[in-house]
């Protein structure tokens, strides 16, 4: 990446939405080099399949499909399958994101319906500070779901999931997700303008 034309340096700055949020933090925990990263409704196990990063494995969170629930639309909601990552046989699973060089912003949607980003994220701000480090940066916004896309695209309440092949609703009621969306947006270019150039703030996209 560093040695990519398009990318600046010295240092490297990652976005990561759900599955790619977990991806995202163990790359922050193991790689050097990357000083600021953005998570969107992510986890702070590993989730889906088995980590496999040099002679290390970090096994997959705990879940249970038989706990999938049907809306009364006929879409899937997956909140329920997702085991807690501090029980004990998840202490495995978890990122050891204590160890990442740069600081953390949090996006949560209080309506994501696959799973719990909010308590997941008081879990990653408690895990740092026990070790030291900075609190994260948690930005909360209600009445949005799991899908936080770029501003003024139209909001995801539910789709047919592109790995499963089944309709999936993921929440969000669509006036607040859209707003939600907007200044996300502003959020992120903030943070990555703050740690990854030095500015303390940064011109509102006109997009």
């Amino acid at each position: 990446m560093l040695q990519h034309p398009e990318v600046k340096g010295p240092s490297i700055g990652l976005l990561g939405f759900s599955k790619g949020g977990d991806l995202c933090l163990s790359m922050a925990s193991f790689l050097k080099g990357i000083t600021a990263t953005v998570l969107i409704n992510a986890c702070v196990a590993n989730t889906i399949t088995p980590l496999h990063y040099k002679d290390m494995i970090i096994p997959k969170l705990v879940d249970d499909l038989g706990k999938v629930k049907i809306t009364k639309s006929g879409f899937l909601t997956f909140m329920d399958t997702w085991s807690n990552p501090l029980e004990e046989r998840n202490h495995q699973s978890l990122i050891p994101l204590e160890k990442a060089q740069g600081p953390f912003l949090f996006i949560v949607g209080m309506d994501d319906q696959n799973w719990k980003s909010e308590f997941y994220a008081q879990i990653a701000s408690e895990k740092l500070q026990a070790h030291g480090k900075e609190r994260p940066q948690i930005i909360c916004y209600p009445g949005t779901g799991h899908c936080i896309d770029p501003p003024y695209f139209p909001p995801s309440r539910a789709s047919v999931h592109a790995v499963l092949g089944e309709a999936v609703f993921y929440g969000g009621e669509p006036k607040a997700h859209s707003k939600a969306q907007v200044d996300a947006w502003q959020q992120i270019q903030t943070f990555f303008h703050k740690h990854l150039n030095g500015k303390k703030c940064v011109k509102h996209s006109k997009i």
